[in-house]
């Protein structure tokens, strides 16, 4: 690639970031229309973009998507969500920030089984209508949901796809993950709470007759279709089965979750078209069209240049090199996607963890995982499932501004970036 194009594809992603972040266009209309560039100025080409692996659209997360919110539409006729509402309501007593809280730890417990994406296209219809029942904004809700997703799938090698690639690279196992990064994501969540806590507290405003009006209901009165649930239910739990049987099975999620919407719709009585016509197209267009972008810029070395660099600025030092690369990451996570980025930057950080006669579990691995995940949370395009969130919103008349996520982001990430540097800080250098 030639320097002009370079430029050009940094240029064209800086604008179409700017146009998301201003709201002058649709943050769909701007990733299409900056896909398109690419493509024209030769920044990337057709085989690049709708073949390759590396710096095309990644086709495994759109049909992952795709088949989960089929499954999803399915299961909203069925009445679930609503009787899961109405539980979690009469649970925490009708309190919006002990709702919150009770929330906040499903999703985090769910990501960390699951991926961070499935999880809040479960969560997310459930949250909406919890919120309309308690007459309060849905907005706080969704976002410490989208935020502890990101958290809690930090915990796990199959809560996040950064993590997979980096335990592919490293050669980490699951347990690896368990031991080293669960426990703070424990205490990420606690921190999280507390948080929450004070951004949305003007939010959590308890209203005693609409309180009252929930408790007095019967959840198992919302269930319309037990046939139907039984189903959903059944195939659902195998497609979580083929998430977690991965190794063995060596089906792709992408392929489980089609399997799994495809014998759902299969065998209910549900007209296929009503069932697509829960799919978020525009989320999927969206995710298309940063692929693309992302991908550009990876075919002419912007983000192979901005990973050397800071390989170089590390050099051999373990503390400050794990701390830089913890806060870069957290950094570029939050404007690229964090998938490209943790596949460009495994690699150097292989080296340089092979240069410090590192073990495969060695610090600057969980830097990178800490950084890539959480870094995630500071903006809205940070991480796949901010972007299905917001759509979820938008589709609810309850849309999500860019610059209404970040400045709750930001808080969030630079309090977690914190906790993680200190932790970092004392179990591999001060208690090792």
């Amino acid at each position: 690639m030639s320097d002009w194009q370079s430029w050009a594809s940094v240029a064209v992603f800086a604008g179409v970031y700017l146009l998301i972040v201003t709201e002058w266009v649709h943050r769909v209309a701007a990733a299409l229309g900056g896909a398109a560039l690419m493509l024209a100025i030769g920044a990337t080409d057709d085989v690049s973009a709708f073949h390759s692996e590396e710096t095309g659209i990644d086709w495994n997360v759109i049909f992952l998507l795709m088949g989960m919110m089929m499954i999803v539409g399915v299961l909203k006729r069925t009445g679930l969500f609503e009787y899961l509402a109405i539980w979690s309501v009469k649970r925490a007593r009708a309190r919006p920030f002990r709702v919150m809280t009770m929330l906040v730890v499903i999703t985090a417990v769910a990501s960390a089984l699951l991926d961070n994406v499935t999880t809040v296209l479960l969560v997310a219809p459930v949250t909406l209508l919890v919120c309309e029942r308690l007459k309060l904004p849905a907005m706080p809700f969704l976002l410490a949901e989208v935020f502890a997703s990101n958290i809690g799938g930090t915990a796990t090698l199959v809560g996040d796809p950064p993590n997979i690639i980096i335990a592919s690279r490293a050669g980490l196992t699951f347990n690896d993950f368990l031991v080293h990064l669960a426990p703070l994501c424990v205490v990420l969540i606690a921190v999280l709470v507390l948080l929450c806590r004070v951004m949305f507290a003007k939010y959590f405003v308890y209203d005693e007759e609409r309180a009252a009006e929930v408790m007095e209901l019967r959840e198992r009165e919302a269930i319309t279709d037990p046939r139907l649930l039984a189903l959903g239910l059944g195939i659902l739990g195998l497609v979580v089965a083929g998430f977690v049987l991965h190794p063995v099975l060596r089906y792709e999620p992408s392929v489980v979750a089609l399997l799994g919407a495809g014998l759902l719709v299969a065998v209910s009585k549900v007209e296929t078209s009503e069932v697509l016509g829960e799919v978020e197209w525009p989320t999927l267009a969206f995710f298309a069209g940063l692929f693309v972008m992302v991908g550009a810029l990876i075919e002419t070395g912007v983000i192979g240049e901005l990973a050397t660099s800071l390989a170089g600025t590390i050099g051999g030092a373990a503390l400050g090199g794990s701390m830089l690369l913890l806060g870069g990451s957290a950094v570029l996570s939050a404007i690229v996607d964090n998938i490209p980025y943790v596949a460009t930057m495994a690699p150097i950080t292989g080296e340089l963890v092979t240069e410090m006669g590192g073990d495969p579990d060695h610090v600057m691995w969980w830097a990178l995982a800490l950084g890539a995940d959480l870094g995630g949370n500071a903006t809205a395009i940070g991480a796949s499932a901010n972007v299905v969130v917001l759509g979820i919103a938008e589709r609810n008349r309850q849309p999500i501004g860019f610059w209404q996520f970040t400045k709750y982001g930001l808080v969030v990430t630079a309090a977690t970036i914190a906790v993680s540097a200190l932790y970092l800080w004392l179990r591999y250098f001060v208690l090792a």
